[in-house]
Formats: structure tokens, C-alpha cells, sequence
């Protein structure tokens, strides 16, 4: 995780802006086609998250209740992978874009 901070630490040296901002900047000018795949393995991802979390609790678990509880209690490191992930997601369509 601390090697993933250097790079996250001075986001408008190395993007001019936000990873969000940069996502979203490209996001909207790709291939309708390419930002429609790559939000469906984003939704696809997070779809095996919330059942590998979910997997083997009662009825009651609510899973929004856990994610925003842990949100507010340990908001630095889910704003550190937030950026990471815009990196993560920015790239993959920039990969697409060459191809």
C-alpha cells in the first residue's frame, strides 16, 4: 500500500488533475462501445465482491450498512484505493483505445 501512496500523493503533477477527473475526461471521449465493456467488468467485479462479503450471513446482513460504516471509519484508505482504482479503470481504457 505505501508504494501505491508515492504515486497517488501529487495527483496533478502526474495527471493534471484528479484520477476522477481524468477517468471521467477520457470516459467521455472513448469508444461508446469500450467505456459500455469496461463499466460491465467494473459492475461484474463488484458484483463478486458484494457475494463473496455477503456469503454465509442471515438474512438480515445488510451489506450497504457495512460498507458505510467502514467508509467512515477508515476514510483515507478508501479514498487511497477510490484513486487507485480510477487509475486502474483509466487504464484499462486507454489499453482498449490502442487495440
Amino acid at each position: 500500500m505505501a508504494s501505491n501512496k508515492y504515486y497517488l500523493e501529487d495527483e496533478d503533477d502526474m495527471f493534471v488533475g484528479s484520477p476522477k477527473s481524468k477517468y471521467f475526461d477520457i470516459a467521455r471521449q472513448a469508444n461508446d462501445e469500450i467505456v459500455e465493456d469496461e463499466t460491465d467488468n467494473m459492475i461484474e467485479k463488484l458484483a463478486v465482491m458484494e457475494i463473496l462479503l455477503s456469503k454465509d450471513k442471515d438474512m438480515d446482513f445488510d451489506i450497504n450498512q457495512v460498507i458505510k460504516q467502514y467508509v467512515l471509519e477508515n476514510s483515507e484508505e478508501v479514498d487511497e484505493m477510490k484513486k487507485g482504482l480510477y487509475i486502474e479503470f483509466t487504464g484499462d481504457i486507454v489499453c482498449r483505445l490502442d487495440s
